[in-house]
């Protein structure tokens, strides 16, 4: 232990990215640790939710309301149950759901994905059209399918990591994302052959 620590001094970097000293001053009132919290995580979950719903309103609606939840009751995050970033994400995903059973219909990934292609070279042009092949596959793909490829594929989030926000097993997600894989390359290869 450090002199200064000894003082009472506690190093600020440790004090504002230790999920468990964040959350205790959350569940304590204190607002700064909410925005630390959510300037750190807010992205990928946003991102996540982005991937899935293709709808940045719908994307924004559930992190602001899995945030929401964790200022409601911080204490049920469980950190043996995964990371904090898993947690939210798992709290937006089930927001998109509920949403989506209430509607009775599913929101498909829209063009806002797309990007428009500069008309600067044909190679920029024949990389846009890849791009919106690719966003159309996606968007065609299910539920389930397209879950999995934006968790790991899109997100790079490890295996159990991502099963644990879908709520399945590891080896469910595994099938479940080669199944997608597969059909994600049976769909752009169809696609280029009709072009």
């Amino acid at each position: 232990m450090s002199w200064l620590t000894r003082l009472g001094f506690v190093a600020p970097a440790a004090a504002q990215t230790d999920d468990g000293a964040l959350l205790a001053r959350l569940a304590a009132g204190d607002a700064e640790a909410l925005a630390l919290l959510y300037r750190r995580e807010s992205g990928s979950v946003y991102r996540y939710a982005l991937a899935l719903a293709g709808d940045e309103a719908a994307a924004m609606d559930a992190v602001q309301e899995a945030f929401a939840q964790l200022l409601r009751g911080p204490q049920g995050y469980q950190p043996g149950r995964g990371s904090l970033g898993a947690y939210l994400a798992g709290m937006a995903r089930h927001q998109m759901l509920s949403q989506w059973r209430d509607a009775r219909r599913h929101v498909p990934l829209d063009d806002a994905l797309d990007t428009e292609p500069t008309p600067a070279s044909d190679d920029c042009l024949t990389q846009a059209q890849r791009h919106d092949g690719l966003w159309a596959a996606i968007r065609r793909l299910s539920w389930p399918q397209r879950e999995a490829i934006a968790l790991v594929d899109l997100q790079e989030r490890p295996y159990d990591e991502a099963a644990a926000i879908a709520g399945v097993s590891t080896d469910v997600l595994r099938t479940r994302l080669h199944r997608a894989r597969q059909r994600l390359a049976e769909l752009l290869a169809a696609g280029e052959r009709h072009e």
